[in-house]
């Protein structure tokens, strides 16, 4: 079969004849069967997050490079806005120690404490062109603010900012700029320190964890979930919620290291842990940002699934429950880009299609700009070869040479 134009299958082919290997000698360094690689270097599979990461690090480059991230057609002024919003907010991260422009006068306390739960807001929406448009200005308030406050503020102040900082990641993350959304990352751990409180900086170990996930380094972050969640053993004995559901998210974590890994016997184990935390919440909860309890427990059955490439298992843990109407948009676009996944594995192209509708509806910029959905556009336009709804998905998220 010829090579496909474009995309991960011919970005992967590209790099692994730069680095003189066989499409077998790549296989045994990336510890993934010699198929695999064949079928997405002809655009038969997809790639997923967990064969992305792994040849990445065997061929010694970048996630991002093999992905083409970011996803940059400005072919309009809401594209071009979009993008114009990380040049200023890669200054903001640059500057994050030093005093800020006198001149910037910081808002109140609970003036900024309610900027930024709206760009938190924002960011759950995946209102990207917003939130990227506040956060730089944001940021530089926040930054001003503890230089300014007095020393019993300071500490809230410094939790105003990595909240902030977490937002700023999610947003490069989304819009595929890796490399900032990791710097963001280390500005939240740099804050959260600050902060003094225990669990903000534990938040900042779950994300860290995703930073190690993403360079298939499982174990690393394994590690560091294990030490994390032993910090809070005794906290989440009693009825202290936020640590139950920091607890929970760290078991969720934890299920995508080791679902990436192939283990989903792990992943599962982990998840089980999860969904004990969540029944003993009771309901969902926004603690740090994070979206726990049962409707996102549920959420990550089928992305674990997914992510262990158990298309027909991610089907039907789909199939269990529903998505409530309160659900943050980032999370329930999200779920439909895992379940159009879980179909293409599954071998149901039209439910495939159909599920990348849902999460375009749900959550349009989310969806435009994640590349698994690329991937998935990919892989159903070269399965189906003629005019139909896949073209449409493609045209419209700026999927080219398909």
């Amino acid at each position: 079969m010829d090579q496909p134009e474009g995309g991960v299958a011919q970005r992967v082919a590209e790099a692994r004849k730069l680095a003189g290997l066989t499409q077998n000698q790549l296989s045994q360094r990336a510890n993934v069967s010699a198929s695999l690689v064949r079928k997405v270097e002809q655009g038969r599979a997809p790639a997923s997050p967990a064969f992305v990461s792994a040849v990445a690090r065997a061929l010694n480059t970048g996630v991002a490079d093999l992905l083409g991230q970011p996803f940059e057609h400005r072919s309009s002024r809401a594209e071009h806005r979009i993008h114009a919003t990380i040049p200023p907010l890669r200054r903001e991260l640059a500057a994050y120690s030093i005093p800020p422009d006198e001149a910037i006068r910081p808002r109140s306390m609970d003036e900024l404490t309610a900027a930024v739960a709206q760009a938190s807001q924002h960011r759950h929406a995946v209102n990207l062109d917003a939130l990227g448009a506040e956060l730089p200005g944001l940021l530089s308030e926040l930054r001003a603010k503890v230089w300014s406050c007095t020393d019993a503020e300071q500490e809230r102040a410094y939790w105003l900012l990595a909240e902030a900082y977490y937002a700023a990641s999610q947003a490069a993350y989304k819009l595929g700029y890796i490399d900032l959304a990791s710097l963001a990352v280390d500005r939240y751990e740099w804050a959260a320190e600050q902060s003094g409180d225990e669990l903000a900086v534990l938040v900042g170990h779950y994300q860290r964890a995703g930073e190690m996930i993403g360079a298939a380094d499982w174990n690393s972050a394994l590690r560091l979930l294990d030490q994390s969640r032993a910090r809070i053993a005794d906290r989440i004995r009693g009825s202290d919620a936020p640590a139950i559901a920091v607890w929970g998210n760290l078991h969720l974590k934890s299920g995508l290291a080791a679902a990436r890994s192939g283990d989903l016997a792990t992943a599962d184990d982990h998840w089980n842990e999860a969904n004990e935390a969540a029944q003993r919440l009771g309901s969902d909860r926004d603690d740090y940002r994070l979206c726990f309890g049962p409707t996102n427990v549920n959420i990550w059955s089928v992305g674990l699934a997914v992510e262990a490439m158990n298309g027909t298992e991610a089907v039907k843990r789909a199939e269990r429950f529903d998505i409530p109407p309160h659900t943050q948009r980032e999370r329930a676009g999200h779920h439909w880009i895992d379940v159009a996944r879980g179909f293409l594995l599954h071998g149901d192209h039209d439910k495939a299609t159909r599920s990348l509708y849902k999460a375009k509806e749900t959550a349009p910029q989310q969806a435009k700009y994640h590349p698994m959905v690329h991937e998935t556009i990919r892989t159903l336009a070269r399965a189906r070869r003629r005019a139909d709804p896949v073209a449409r998905l493609a045209t419209w998220a700026g999927v080219q040479n398909i």
